[in-house]
């Protein structure tokens, strides 16, 4: 996969304060790495409320999670250097 083709999303809803940090502070990493933000709704779809509810913000590349919460810059830095 190139860099170009990478997609990252955050599993998220609306008015979720720790959902919008996490979108912010995505925004440094976007400027180091080349990569495109897919940000979801968890409350358009029953399936992603029940999988993510409780999980929110995550941050994951297909199907794999990078992290939940908060950035995990290790974990992130960690995607990024095996994405290569």
């Amino acid at each position: 996969m190139s860099k170009s083709e990478l997609i990252l999303s955050i599993y998220s809803r609306p008015e979720c304060h720790l959902c919008e940090e996490m979108v912010y502070a995505l925004k440094e990493w976007q400027s180091r790495f080349d990569f495109k933000k897919n940000i979801i709704d968890i409350d358009q779809d029953s399936s992603l409320t029940s999988r993510f509810a409780a999980r929110i913000p995550l941050l994951a590349a297909g199907d794999v999670e990078i992290c939940e919460y908060h950035i995990d810059e290790k974990a992130l830095s960690i995607f990024f250097e095996n994405a290569k």
